[in-house]
């Protein structure tokens, strides 16, 4: 595992976990979040986007978090293992919603400077849509995944807490 993307649902804690994996395993974490906006909430140009992720993917070891799904071709091309938060909607909502209670005028960890945590009804939409419009092409990566690529296909959070213990238990005969 050197080139791992967590994608998933908002809400589904693709940073958090993302975290954890790069203290257990010493890899560098990006949140995408955190490059494509920029203070005031205002968008990276799409071919800016493209490049700046192609350049991101070059190094040997690296984990990302975020789906962007314009660019996700990027990672996968490049990913060696894919975590994928397949969360319901019952999970993620409420999530969102506590989130932006918890960060009300802040900024999360995982987003630019500049950029306090907001929940407006397109916002809403993109996470009640998730299912239906982005968790269809998720699936064709995974069908269509190199024999090499592993995945891990979490579906619920006990699923999660499960996955960081097999890594942050000792290793022995390594």
């Amino acid at each position: 595992m050197n080139r791992i993307a967590v994608i998933g649902p908002s809400g589904a804690g693709k940073s958090t976990l993302a975290r954890q994996l790069g203290q257990i395993l010493g890899i560098e974490v990006t949140h995408l979040d955190a490059i494509f906006w920029h203070t005031g909430w205002v968008q990276t140009p799409r071919s800016e986007w493209q490049e700046i992720q192609r350049h991101m993917v070059e190094s040997p070891r690296w984990i990302i978090d975020g789906n962007y799904g314009s660019t996700l071709d990027i990672r996968m091309a490049r990913a060696d293992t894919v975590v994928f938060l397949d969360f319901s909607r019952r999970y993620t909502v409420p999530r969102v919603i506590r989130r932006r209670i918890q960060y009300s005028g802040k900024t999360r960890p995982d987003l630019a400077p500049g950029c306090p945590e907001k929940l407006d009804w397109e916002f809403i939409r993109w996470v009640w849509g998730f299912p239906k419009r982005q968790r269809p092409s998720i699936i064709r990566y995974y069908e269509t995944r190199s024999v090499d690529q592993v995945w891990f296909w979490l579906r619920v959070p006990t699923d999660v807490k499960k996955f960081i213990r097999t890594f942050a238990a000792p290793q022995e005969d390594l």
